[in-house]
């Protein structure tokens, strides 16, 4: 018989209050820009790791706005960032606000930039289905990254899985930045057993073939699209469970689930932002405003399996068989 155990689900049920605003510029502007708040064809930069989501809202946005081209350019978080300070594009995806030198350097040559959460995701850790080894502390993590540990078994001390390999997506992106910033106090990653690839399923990859890797990346890669509760993670995927007491436990852990963002439970949260610097309020915020919007931009957030940053959300308990 299979087990049975129960979960708390986000549902869908959004309303959102978010201010819209509209474009006031139709002419062509000096620098040639001819996009308007929803049409024309821009590019905009993002972090890798966002891409299945976006690239959700940006299929939905085209196909509702018929004369509107939006192109993503995919790459680290650090690069998506440069990008928009060089001009070269007016939006990024990120999981950071601006920086106070970043804000000033922009307004001392007359730009107007604006930043728009628009979701919490959870950083991800993934292992291999045959590592038994399911729950993990904060302070383990940190133990790895650091070096201090190398093996599973100064864990788990029957653990026969060998040594530890954390595998990132990209050394510049924003799971990186994140594990930094937020795990490590703002100090970098020591260990030797830490390696990054160039793109999200090269993670995936990589630990499906190697039983003691770990891999780190945004949760919104982990679900299974056919399930509209969002309970069910990608069959070659297994998540482990985070605690932010050690010794991790089976009762003190958490799987990135919507539910344990939205509480607190699941300790590896973070904040995504839109990075605007459209001064002509054109496409560029035509398209913030449609992922933040009530009715179509933060519901594709929550069939992504992550959390919506605006709107009362319905919570139900469901049935899960495992």
């Amino acid at each position: 018989m299979r087990n049975r155990s129960y979960i708390t689900a986000i549902i869908v049920g959004l309303t959102l209050s978010a201010n819209v605003l509209a474009s006031c510029y139709g002419q062509k502007n000096k620098d040639g820009r001819t996009d308007t708040y929803s049409s024309g064809a821009i590019s905009f930069a993002s972090d890798e790791s966002f891409s299945p989501v976006i690239d959700e809202e940006r299929e939905l946005f085209e196909s509702i706005y018929t004369e509107a081209t939006l192109t993503p350019i995919y790459t680290s978080e650090s690069e998506a960032v440069q990008m928009l300070l060089d001009g070269k594009v007016s939006m990024a995806i990120t999981s950071r606000d601006y920086k106070e030198g970043e804000l000033a350097q922009l307004k001392l040559n007359k730009q107007y930039p604006r930043s728009i959460k628009f979701g919490y995701d959870g950083l991800a850790l993934i292992e291999n289905k045959q590592n038994t080894d399911s729950c993990i502390s904060v302070k383990d993590i940190r133990r790895i990254l650091t070096g201090e540990v190398t093996r599973w078994s100064e864990i788990y001390p029957e653990s026969n899985n060998g040594e530890i390999t954390v595998v990132f997506d990209n050394p510049k992106s924003s799971t990186v930045h994140y594990a930094e910033d937020s795990i490590l106090g703002g100090k970098p990653i020591t260990s030797p057993n830490v390696m990054a690839v160039n793109k999200v399923e090269e993670v995936i990859k990589y630990v499906e073939e190697n039983r003691g890797a770990i891999g780190i990346l945004g949760s919104n890669w982990l679900n299974d699209q056919r399930d509209s509760t969002n309970l069910t993670f990608r069959k070659e995927i297994r998540p482990m469970a985070v605690s932010s007491i050690s010794p991790a436990t089976v009762a003190n852990s958490y799987k990135p689930y919507q539910y344990y963002f939205y509480n607190s439970s699941y300790p590896l949260v973070r904040t995504l932002y839109i990075l605007l610097n459209d001064t002509h309020m054109g496409l560029p915020t035509g398209f913030s405003n449609f992922i933040i919007s009530q009715d179509k931009g933060q519901r594709v957030i929550l069939r992504a399996g992550l959390l919506p940053a605006y709107g009362n959300l319905t919570i139900r308990q469901v049935h899960v068989n495992d």
